[in-house]
């Protein structure tokens, strides 16, 4: 998991040329579009973003997305599902170079798990039209889709303003971290080298601007399968452990899970995140 920050903290020490360098707004090349900080946001230990599904409204209560195990309760244990739970919680609301804009606050925890995937979102006390109005910050849309391998993508870090690029290598059937199983798993080429800290950096694509995961473990130390070095379990039960590879979360799954004014419904339709 990409929360610990201690070896983070030595890793920048020793690289900050690049993180310096990293922190600034991302340019794509081509038709890409351009990839900034805008919209990210900063938590106490971790990264997030400022999200909208794909059927939200500028009048609908802000979301903000980041890891289930970035939850300020504790991690979720294997099997549990936290919906509807009151939060406060503070994020530092990010300028398209990086730069503090604001505080945004949670007023509740609208849903986190790390069974099968590994998310939280958090419910603002505060509109998209209010954030846009007042700072100028749209938020990052969810795409509906499942994202495809060799997708151009780039990982923003609000907690370390720092920006990864690569590209979407794979998707693992099941991803297993300590006592935690995910499903579905999309493994990013070796370019990007997150660290902790970036833990629910949202991760986009390059060439819609969408969003279509959350950044959330790689393989530290080459153990298998403990935390902070997950191995990969395929179909038939075959190990694999890749140290120094770093992976996501898919978010499209998300997107049919929400009815109109940004309300969490596990029963709809299409929506197969597990239930409490």
């Amino acid at each position: 998991m990409r929360k610990s920050l201690a070896t983070a903290a030595v890793a920048t020490l020793i690289g900050a040329a690049g993180a310096l360098a990293g922190a600034a707004p991302a340019q794509a090349a081509g038709p890409a579009v351009s990839v900034t900080f805008a919209g990210t946001v900063a938590l106490d230990d971790c990264s997030g973003s400022v999200v909208r599904m794909p059927n939200s409204v500028s009048s609908d209560p802000a979301l903000v997305l980041t890891n289930g195990h970035c939850l300020e309760f504790g991690m979720p244990d294997p099997g549990q599902v936290i919906v509807n739970k009151a939060s406060s919680r503070s994020f530092t609301l990010l300028s398209a170079s990086g730069g503090r804009l604001a505080t945004l606050r949670a007023s509740k925890v609208v849903y986190s798990t790390m069974t099968d995937t590994d998310v939280t979102l958090y419910q603002l006390n505060t509109t998209y039209a209010s954030i846009q109005s007042r700072y100028g910050i749209s938020p990052l849309t969810i795409s509906p889709n499942h994202p495809t391998a060799g997708t151009a993508i780039k990982v923003v870090s609000g907690y370390w303003k720092t920006t990864y690029s690569c590209s979407v290598d794979a998707f693992v059937y099941q991803l297993h971290e300590g006592d935690w199983v995910w499903k579905d798993s999309m493994r990013y080429t070796p370019a990007c080298q997150t660290i902790g800290g970036t833990s629910g950096s949202p991760v986009i694509d390059t060439g819609t601007g969408q969003l279509i995961a959350v950044n959330n473990t790689g393989n530290e130390n080459g153990e298998t399968c403990t935390v902070d070095s997950p191995c990969e379990v395929d179909q038939s039960g075959h190990v694999t452990v890749r140290q120094g590879i770093n992976y996501a979360e898919e978010t499209y799954l998300l997107t049919p899970c929400f009815a109109a004014g940004n309300k969490l419904d596990l029963t709809r339709a299409g929506c197969v995140l597990p239930r409490p």
